[in-house]
C-alpha cells in the first residue's frame, strides 16, 4: 500500500490547495471525473457564459424602450455551446496536465472510498498509461486527507421513479447535462424555484425557448429577503409561464416530448425538463461510515472553524461540508486547509461572515448578510433603507428598469448587517456593501467618506445609506 503525506479527494477548489510550498510533499490527487469540479464544468462558469449570451439577446428583444428599432433575427445554439465548452473543456484538460507534470503528484483518477481514517480504497480507476500509480481498486494511505468532493445534482423520488422517467421515454436534465443538450428546445418545463431555476428560466427565454416554471412554493427565490422575493416573483410571472403552488404528479411520454400533468389538474406539454431541485454533497459512497468522521442530518461533513472534521488529520472544504454551496467560500476554505497543512501550529479560522451571493437571472439578484425576516428572528434593532433604481440618475439611462438597494443596518452600533440588491448589475454593486460589513465600517462612513461617481449606478447604493436614519 502505498503511503503520502497528503491525499486531496476532489480536483474543484481542492485542486487550489497544492502548490510550491508543497515541493517537499508526496500528494495524491483524487478524481473520477474532470478537473475543475462544479464550478467549472457545470456551474459558476458555464451558466453565467450562457447568461452572457441570454443578456445580449434581452439588450436586442428590449431596444424598443431606447427607442431602437431592432430584432433577434436567430440562435445558434450549436455555436454558443461550442464557444463555452471549447474554452472550458479545454481548461479542465490542462488543469489536470498541470498536476500531472508536477514530480511530487500522482493524480488518480478514480472514486475514493474509506477504508479506516487514513486508508482509502481507489475504485473503477482509469487510464494508467499517465498514471502507472492508479489502478483498479488499489488501497493508499495519508497522513493527511482533505476531502472535497463537491457535490451533485438532486432530482427528487417522486419524480426519478415515474414510470416514463424510470423506462427512459422521458429525460429529466439537470443543470449537469442541460448545457450540453444537442439542440435548443422549443418548450421547456423548469421544475422548482430556486437559484438555478432563475438563472436557467432566464437563459433558455432568452433565447427564444417557451419556459413553465412549476414551483411547489408561492413565490419564487423564497430564502431571499421577502422583498427580493416579491419582486422577482412579479417579474418572473410577467416572463414566464409560472406555475405557483403547484407539483408536478405525473410526465408521460409524447411523440414529441412529454406532458408534465400537474397538481392543479393542468398539463404542460414540452420537449424538454429541467429538475432545479437544488444539489446534495457527495458523501454518499465515500464510506464515511468506516470512519470516526461524522456528517449532520443533509449528509455533510461537519467540521470546525479550522475546516477540521472529527477525525484527526481530516479535512473538509466546499460543498460537502457547506452548506453555502458557493464557489467563493469553497475557495476561501481551501486557502484556510492549506495554511492550516503547513502551519498545524498556528491554525488559521475560516470567516463566514458577509458573504455575498448572486443570482444571474433577469432582473439580476445579488445578498449579503441577513434578511429582514433573520433580523427580528435575532431580535435585533435595525433600520431598513431602500431606493429604486429609477431614483438616480444612471436609472433614468436604463429608462427606468425594475430595480431597487435595500439596506438594514443595525441601530446602535450603525454596522450593516444586511443588504439586497434586484436589478442592472446587482452583483456589482452589492461589493462595497460586503467590503463595508466585512471590515466594520458604519454606514455613515461608507455613505460620507469617500466620492460615489455621479451618475454612476453606484449612487443607488450611496442613497441607500444616506436615508438610513439611526
Amino acid at each position: 500500500m502505498e503511503q503520502f503525506d497528503i491525499a486531496i479527494i476532489g480536483a474543484g477548489s481542492g485542486n487550489m490547495i497544492i502548490n510550491r510550498k508543497f515541493a517537499d510533499k508526496k500528494v495524491a490527487i483524487i478524481e473520477a471525473d474532470k478537473f475543475g469540479g462544479t464550478c467549472l464544468n457545470v456551474g459558476c462558469i458555464p451558466t453565467k457564459m450562457f447568461v452572457g449570451s441570454a443578456d445580449a439577446a434581452q439588450h436586442v428583444l428590449g431596444a424598443e424602450r431606447f427607442n431602437l428599432s431592432a430584432q433577434l433575427n436567430g440562435v445558434d445554439w450549436r455555436g454558443i455551446v461550442s464557444r463555452i465548452f471549447g474554452r472550458i473543456d479545454g481548461n479542465v484538460a490542462a488543469a489536470e496536465q498541470f498536476r500531472r507534470d508536477n514530480d511530487n503528484v500522482t493524480v488518480f483518477k478514480s472514486h475514493a472510498h474509506f477504508v479506516s481514517d487514513h486508508v482509502l480504497e481507489l475504485i473503477d480507476a482509469g487510464d494508467e498509461a499517465n498514471s502507472p500509480a492508479a489502478v483498479a481498486e488499489q488501497r493508499i494511505s495519508a497522513d493527511q486527507i482533505v476531502i472535497a468532493a463537491g457535490g451533485h445534482a438532486h432530482i427528487p423520488d417522486h419524480l426519478s421513479q415515474l414510470p416514463a422517467v424510470m423506462d427512459g421515454s422521458v429525460v429529466l436534465h439537470t443543470s449537469d447535462d442541460i448545457m450540453r443538450i444537442e439542440q435548443l428546445p422549443q418548450r421547456m418545463v423548469i421544475i422548482g424555484s430556486g437559484f438555478i431555476s432563475a438563472e436557467f428560466a432566464h437563459v433558455f427565454s432568452s433565447l427564444g425557448v417557451e419556459v413553465t416554471v412549476v414551483a411547489r412554493a408561492d413565490a419564487l427565490l423564497r430564502r431571499h429577503d421577502v422583498a427580493v422575493s416579491q419582486q422577482f416573483t412579479q417579474c418572473a410571472v410577467e416572463q414566464w409561464d409560472v406555475r405557483l403552488n403547484t407539483t408536478v404528479i405525473d410526465i408521460v411520454a409524447t411523440s414529441d416530448g412529454a406532458r408534465v400533468v400537474l397538481s392543479d389538474g393542468s398539463a404542460v406539454e414540452c420537449d424538454s425538463i429541467l429538475v432545479a431541485a437544488g444539489r446534495n454533497p457527495n458523501t454518499p459512497g465515500l464510506g464515511l461510515h468506516n470512519t470516526s468522521i461524522e456528517i449532520d442530518e443533509g449528509g455533510r461533513v461537519i467540521v470546525d472553524e479550522y475546516q477540521r472534521t472529527s477525525a484527526q488529520g481530516v479535512w473538509a472544504l466546499g460543498d460537502i461540508s457547506s452548506h453555502w454551496q458557493l464557489k467563493h467560500v469553497a475557495n476561501h476554505e481551501a486557502r484556510v486547509v492549506q495554511h492550516n497543512l503547513l502551519n498545524p501550529q498556528n491554525l488559521k479560522a475560516a470567516r463566514h461572515d458577509a458573504i455575498p451571493s448572486g443570482v444571474f437571472t433577469s432582473p439580476q439578484i445579488a445578498t449579503v448578510g441577513l434578511t429582514s425576516a433573520q433580523a427580528q428572528e435575532l431580535g435585533l434593532d435595525v433600520v431598513e433603507s431602500t431606493v429604486d433604481y429609477k431614483e438616480v440618475a444612471y436609472g433614468w439611462a436604463l429608462a427606468d428598469p425594475v430595480g431597487f438597494c435595500k439596506v438594514i443596518v443595525e441601530r446602535s452600533s450603525g454596522l450593516i448587517v444586511g443588504a439586497h440588491i434586484v436589478g442592472a448589475q446587482a452583483t456589482t454593486l452589492l461589493q462595497p456593501i460586503v467590503q463595508a460589513m466585512s471590515f466594520a465600517v458604519p454606514a455613515a462612513d461608507l455613505a460620507r467618506g469617500q466620492y460615489w461617481i455621479h451618475p454612476a449606478l453606484t449612487e443607488v447604493v450611496e442613497n441607500a445609506l444616506l436615508r438610513v436614519r439611526l
